[in-house]
């Protein structure tokens, strides 16, 4: 009762306005943050403190508390109440959802703002200094339970020591910091003028808002009238507009930061975690082993390195390692994981500001864990370019190029190297190592779908190609001292890299082919032609460079194997009117021009390709047994050893041959009178015949299900285990199905149930092919 007469009256000193004085009150005392607000007493013991904070208070109340100091009164019972307090606001961090109930009071503060003050509001508004304190709080709160440099009650010292600490960057830090003063200092000289309590930018008088999303539309003369924001601005040296425009560009600055900060996916899991490294073996091999590491002794020495010293680099891991061990232990492997981002680290770390990168974007580091833990193929690519983990940042940047970007790199490209094969092969190379890459990334990260990543490869493929035949052309014609090419060529893709359906493990299946020039000597031309295909091969798959080749086919070329790899237009005509069979009609299906010459490559589709695979007569029985023998020869003699028929996702029952050959002959039996079926593309071409009721809608959805899942199998498969050979065969091991099913949008350790899904999908598909296929 006493303790509470002396509060009341300490506030009635304050506050109150003595009569007959001239000199105004004090200050307002404010007992809104006291345990129960304003519905608690107002005096209470240290004990009844304690009970309160420990079974009764919210997690942002232990925000409040961070500031809290001793001010005036008995020093014991100041310093009892901050020893009681200390250890409570330090680990709060570690109390249930403690980062969601601070991010939600940070909203409802702003909810609260009366709209026609939201743009107005310095302290409490978006992009004000509750922003920036807010931010810098919680970065305390949530590392300062381990770090103990970090735990101070001054905004801008507390800043200052996170940029030291690595917990933000150095830029960040300072733009806060110089934005914080700004804004502080126009608070405290709106207040000065007359010594009120406001925190309130001048009213501009039309209602405008300013832009944290755009910029204020200015009226410079209304302004200079305002005399209000006319004298705030002159304590600042500034006029009336310039005030406004670095009002608005501080708020939108400082909100940005704050959004960058404040939502940082890892500090809930920071907060959960902390950052104590220095467990107990047996306790720290637990954790690592509940985490979902196989070899928690290795996982614990990767930590111990990456964690060692006072390096920048050492303080940013421990940031992120927390947050990074569980994202790694939701992938299938979380060991690969780890051991990437330790060669992540020794390679990059010391020079570059990747680590920083991480610690601030939103989604970079929990996608990077993502892709070290599922894809072998991607973490080694990672390896060899630290600009690739940007990209996990913006998805933007993930996002295949157009094929008009990949035209002008090649372009630049070609005029920097007319002459030497080695460098313009390194950048061909290298530009398809790097965009693959980008659409793996892409994909694994959800930003694009298969059909994108199909056709964004096969752009890829086609700006190479086209780009190192023109190089060939141009370097053989200045070889053999020619004025001019004495022969035109063009290349026509073939297979899936025809139909634009490009995988990761992809080669490039082609017919080359070359017409003489107009007065140019046939042996000559011939001559010519055959050395531009020996350096364009040369380009792409010669030893030139230590950049991984790229692949290219040509046996199905006419004669095959047996025949010359380019041969002449007329040569062509003459085999494929004379000697061509059935299958290689069928094959023509996928022809598209790629590159070279767009007149020959456009004449050979038309004169000689299109009578062949949309012919107007009917196919003969002799035909259709010729291709489906065809087929199950192939299904027999091209099946690995060793591997079984219902798990190879291209030859076996049910896979992409059987698709492709049913929905290729069903085209073959209508593409002549049916101009709509006269497409490349394997699902377009199914999407047709089911609109054409050339097929069952039921028997088109298995069909399009079956080649969807064998062609994201595929391409899952490589990119989990970044080996070529075995991308076509589904694995036995529920391990390496189960990162294969990561790729397909299951969960880690999935693998039964894709297998069971897929197996399911290509059972059906098999059904479907025997009956329109094989008749049965």
């Amino acid at each position: 009762r006493i303790g509470t007469k002396m509060g009341t009256m300490l506030q009635r000193v304050c506050q109150s306005v003595i009569m007959g004085v001239a000199e105004p009150a004090l200050w307002q005392i404010d007992g809104g943050l006291r345990p129960e607000g304003k519905d608690g007493s107002l005096v209470r013991t240290l004990e009844s403190h304690q009970a309160y904070y420990e079974k009764w208070a919210q997690n942002w109340e232990f925000q409040a508390l961070l500031k809290a100091r001793p001010v005036a009164g008995d020093p014991q019972i100041g310093d009892a109440y901050m020893s009681m307090t200390r250890p409570m606001v330090w680990s709060a961090s570690k109390r249930k959802n403690f980062v969601y109930d601070c991010q939600q009071m940070r909203k409802r503060v702003e909810d609260l703002i009366a709209p026609a003050l939201k743009d107005r509001e310095i302290k409490l508004g978006r992009g004000g200094l509750r922003d920036v304190e807010f931010t810098v709080q919680m970065l305390q709160l949530v590392h300062g339970r381990t770090d103990e440099t970090l735990r101070a009650s001054a905004t801008l010292e507390s800043l200052r020591r996170l940029s030291e600490g690595g917990y933000v960057s150095r830029k960040q830090a300072a733009k806060l910091a110089r934005d914080y003063s700004f804004e502080r200092v126009m608070e405290h000289r709106q207040q000065m003028w007359a010594l009120k309590r406001t925190h309130l930018f001048p009213d501009l008088g039309d209602g405008s808002v300013g832009g944290l999303e755009k910029k204020r539309d200015v009226n410079v003369e209304k302004l200079s009238q305002n005399p209000e924001l006319r004298r705030l601005a002159r304590a600042f040296g500034l006029h009336a507009e310039e005030l406004v425009a670095k009002y608005d560009e501080t708020r939108r600055e400082v909100r940005r930061l704050h959004m960058d900060i404040y939502y940082r996916p890892m500090l809930p899991i920071a907060a959960l975690n902390g950052e104590d490294f220095s467990l107990a073996p047996q306790v720290a091999y637990e954790r690592f082993a509940s985490i979902g590491f196989a070899d928690p002794e290795a996982a614990m020495r990767h930590v111990a390195v990456l964690t060692a010293g006072v390096s920048r680099a050492s303080k940013i891991n421990r940031i992120l390692l927390p947050a990074v061990l569980q994202w790694l232990g939701q992938g299938q492997n979380p060991d690969m994981g780890l051991l990437n981002w330790r060669k992540l680290e020794e390679r990059f770390g010391t020079d570059s500001e990747y680590l920083g990168f991480l610690r601030d974007s939103n989604s970079a580091a929990q996608r990077l864990c993502h892709v070290l833990s599922n894809s072998r193929f991607l973490g080694d690519a990672l390896n060899k370019s630290v600009e690739s983990v940007t990209w996990l940042g913006d998805d933007d940047a993930l996002v295949a190029r157009s094929r008009e970007s990949l035209d002008v790199q090649c372009r630049s490209s070609l005029s920097r190297n007319a002459d030497g094969i080695n460098d313009f092969a390194t950048s061909m190379r290298a530009m398809r190592r790097h965009e693959i890459e980008r659409i793996g990334l892409a994909r694994l990260s959800g930003v694009m779908d298969e059909t994108a990543c199909l056709t964004g490869m096969t752009d890829v493929y086609d700006a190479i190609i086209d780009a190192a035949l023109t190089w060939a052309i141009r370097y053989q014609t200045s070889a053999m001292g020619l004025g001019e090419p004495p022969a035109a060529i063009a290349a026509i893709g073939m297979g899936r890299y025809g139909g634009q359906e490009v995988n990761f493990s992809s080669d490039a299946d082609m017919i080359l082919l070359y017409r003489p020039a107009d007065g140019a000597d046939e042996q000559v031309a011939n001559q010519f032609a055959r050395k531009v295909v020996d350096a364009l091969r040369q380009v792409l798959q010669g030893p030139t460079t230590l950049e991984p080749k790229i692949e290219i086919d040509l046996d199905l070329r006419p004669e095959g194997k047996n025949g010359p790899l380019i041969r002449s237009y007329a040569s062509c005509r003459e085999y494929y009117s004379s000697w061509a069979n059935t299958w290689e009609h069928q094959a023509l299906l996928r022809a598209r021009f790629v590159a070279g010459d767009r007149v020959l490559g456009e004449d050979f589709l038309h004169d000689i390709a299109n009578p062949l695979r949309y012919p107007i007569s009917p196919l003969t029985d002799a035909q259709l047994g010729e291709i489906r023998k065809l087929k199950a020869r192939m299904e027999a003699e091209r099946l690995p050893r060793g591997v079984r028929r219902d798990r190879h996702l291209k030859l076996g029952k049910g896979g992409l041959s059987d698709v492709e050959w049913t929905v290729q002959l069903l085209q073959l039996q209508h593409a002549g009178d049916n101009a709509s079926l006269r497409l490349n593309s394997t699902l377009a071409t199914l999407d047709e015949l089911e609109r054409r009721r050339f097929i069952d809608r039921g028997d088109a959805a298995v069909l399009r299900k079956a080649w969807r899942m064998c062609t994201a199998a595929r391409n899952g498969n490589y990119l989990w285990n970044g080996r070529v050979s075995q991308a076509d065969i589904l694995p036995d091991d529920m391990y390496s199905l189960g990162g294969i099913a990561v790729y397909l949008g299951y969960d880690a350790h999935r693998g039964q149930h894709f297998e069971n899904d897929l197996m399911g999908t290509m059972r059906k598909a098999r059904d479907v092919a025997e009956h329109l296929f094989y008749g049965r």
